[in-house]
């Protein structure tokens, strides 16, 4: 899965601009609360970055971050492991699904290319 940099913005339901990156991150910290978190590294990105499967009180963290709306399913990594959890995050309108966003992916590449995360966060690629 791939959750929202601390620094992208998306836009909620009544399209005003949010730090989506950093709600997911506050989510998640109050989920974990302190309880142990165990991770089972699995590969390494392009760019070297652990790709690893993380589970708090036996609930798969990724998928928890997913069916939650504050991730996406990110088949390059997940070979579709979360994919149903994405499904029923967006029938139902959570998180990212209430307005419109940037994919992480996209948005990394569009800040490595000098842009800002204002403008990297908007733009004609924004779903939906």
């Amino acid at each position: 899965m791939d959750a929202p940099e601390s620094t992208q913005l998306c836009r909620g339901e009544d399209s005003l601009q949010y730090r989506c990156g950093s709600q997911a991150a506050n989510d998640l910290d109050a989920f974990i609360a302190r309880r142990p978190v165990n991770c089972v590294p699995l590969s390494l990105d392009p760019y070297g970055r652990t790709v690893a499967t993380c589970s708090v009180g036996g609930a798969d963290l990724g998928e928890w971050l997913v069916h939650n709306g504050l991730a996406l399913d990110w088949p390059q990594y997940s070979k579709g492991r979360y994919h149903e959890a994405q499904r029923d995050a967006e029938r139902a309108g959570r998180g990212l699904w209430k307005g419109s966003y940037v994919e992480p992916w996209l948005y990394r590449s569009c800040i490595r290319a000098s842009g800002k995360p204002s403008a990297c966060s908007d733009d004609a690629n924004a779903h939906p």
